[in-house]
């Protein structure tokens, strides 16, 4: 069996490509967009997120989130 589908890929070298070459491609193709999607939401999402987290925790009380001056 195996010596035959060997044959069958000697003789037939687009045949090769189409079944070996192209999910090879595809794979590589998903494995960059993954690296690249993840390295942007670590290195760009990530940080903004913190950064506007931290100064809305600092300086922005909101009404709701401290009694009023009355109560106390």
């Amino acid at each position: 069996m195996i010596e035959a589908l060997l044959r069958l890929f000697a003789l037939r070298p687009l045949f090769t490509v189409a079944i070996l070459g192209i999910p090879l491609l595809v794979i590589i193709a998903v494995g960059l967009f993954t690296i690249v999607a993840l390295k942007l939401l670590f290195v760009v999402v990530l940080p903004i997120a913190i950064i506007v987290w931290i100064v809305r925790r600092l300086f922005w009380r909101d009404r709701f989130d401290c009694p009023p001056e009355e109560w106390s």
